[in-house]
């Protein structure tokens, strides 16, 4: 039996996702490996393949509260939008991909000149603050990131590549949109859901600006507003316990913090992974 012959296209590929995958892997295994480096050898001789095993930036991350009540309010900001974002999406994507007569132009221009323009960051503010009154709610960062206007057309593509003689069928039998919605459209779509769902799970676990904005109580703020904080002032290490006795290791808590939030969202990538091919290529073709 011969060998097959490799084909160049497939050795430069082979090596040109292998190069990829390193350029990836080593700046994140070079975050985990610093945060279990000690601040003096990062002082001193910076970042290194090897570390020492120093806990100590994960015991003062782990001491106390302030790090556990960042981490339960993203995950309440996540869950809770991520759920609302996908319910809303796909109403409103089911509306524009049925072509509904006086509903769906409306709602599909509606849709699309987000993409444009915005309103601006101090309407959006009085809006949030002065007329919904959701200063320091954790609504106030989940209401402004709801809608992304690109995933409503992908949704919409995806839902007009469904068989029409299906809902047909289930019209002769008696269903309505509601009941084609949610018991033939939203099953046959778990591919694109589960990627849109991915999506707005990462776009909430990792926004900061949003609570920056409209959440001033420290004890509400979102892990990533929590690493912004600790990037950007130092000083801001004051709220983490037991860091008036002791030096603070700066470098070292910067990147055991960065691999603490990326932790969760990074495990979420598996559950979606057999969704994710698909559903792209779903909602990929112009319908």
């Amino acid at each position: 039996m011969s060998s097959r012959k490799l084909e160049p296209f497939t050795v430069v590929s082979v090596i040109g996702v292998s190069l990829a995958v390193l350029a990836c892997a080593i700046p994140f295994w070079m975050i985990i490996s610093g945060s279990f480096t000690s601040e003096t050898k990062l002082a001193t001789t910076g970042y290194s393949f090897f570390p020492d095993f120093d806990v100590t930036a994960y015991t003062m991350i782990f001491t106390g509260s302030a790090v556990l009540n960042a981490y339960l309010a993203s995950v309440f900001i996540t869950f809770v939008g991520t759920a609302l974002s996908l319910a809303v999406t796909s109403g409103l994507s089911w509306v524009i991909a049925r072509r509904v007569p006086g509903i769906s132009r409306p709602l599909t221009i509606f849709s699309y000149l987000p993409m444009l323009f915005s309103g601006g960051l101090v309407p959006l503010y009085l809006l949030v603050t002065q007329y919904l009154h959701l200063q320091n709610s954790y609504f106030s960062v989940i209401l402004p990131l709801l809608v992304m206007p690109f995933l409503v057309f992908v949704q919409v593509s995806a839902f007009r590549q469904l068989p029409e003689s299906i809902f047909e069928s289930a019209k002769i039998d008696g269903a309505g949109e509601l009941r084609i919605f949610f018991t033939i459209a939203l099953p046959l779509s778990k591919p694109i859901l589960a990627v849109v769902g991915l999506f707005y799970a990462v776009h909430y676990w990792n926004d900061w600006f949003m609570a920056l904005l409209f959440i001033d109580d420290v004890h509400k703020f979102p892990l990533p507003l929590v690493l912004q904080n600790l990037i950007s002032n130092i000083s801001f290490t004051a709220m983490l316990p037991q860091l008036a006795e002791a030096a603070t290791p700066v470098y070292q808590l910067r990147l055991a913090l960065t691999t603490v939030a990326i932790g969760p969202i990074l495990l979420a990538y598996p559950f979606a992974q057999r969704y994710f091919v698909k559903g792209i290529t779903l909602g990929a073709t112009k319908g």
